[in-house]
């Protein structure tokens, strides 16, 4: 999944989840908004739990898809802080769907999200120390 240097941050999914059938397209393949959604979700906790509170995103940088997700995947969504700004925060996302009955392991997409912390006026706020 990831080079050895940061295999700790990807250890644990943040979100598991199995599609239903009406997330799948014509062609038998999931929404790839219904992918996003389940990124963002996933990003969201990250994000909120660095920032200490709510979050929005304000951007997705660098996103592929590079394999459809099937009926039946599980589908692993994993996140970890790449970058900290100020009041921003750039989330890396990474979506493994596990098929055939766990004897298949896939890559089926990945992300950079940036997150925002805001206050209690929806506005930008300074993230909490480290």
């Amino acid at each position: 999944m990831t080079d050895s240097a940061s295999s700790e941050a990807w250890r644990d999914p943040i979100l598991r989840v199995v599609p239903a059938p009406a997330d799948i397209n014509s062609n038998g393949h999931i929404f790839g908004g219904w992918v996003l959604s389940q990124m963002d979700i996933a990003g969201g906790i990250v994000a909120a739990r660095i920032a200490q509170g709510p979050t929005a995103t304000v951007a997705i940088e660098a996103m592929e898809f590079i394999a459809p997700i099937l009926l039946r995947d599980i589908i692993s969504v994993y996140a970890h802080l790449e970058r900290r700004g100020r009041t921003s925060m750039g989330i890396r996302i990474e979506v493994i769907a596990t098929r055939g009955r766990g004897q298949e392991e896939v890559k089926v997409t990945g992300g950079l999200f940036t997150f925002v912390a805001l206050d209690e006026n929806h506005r930008p706020r300074a993230l909490p120390p480290v």
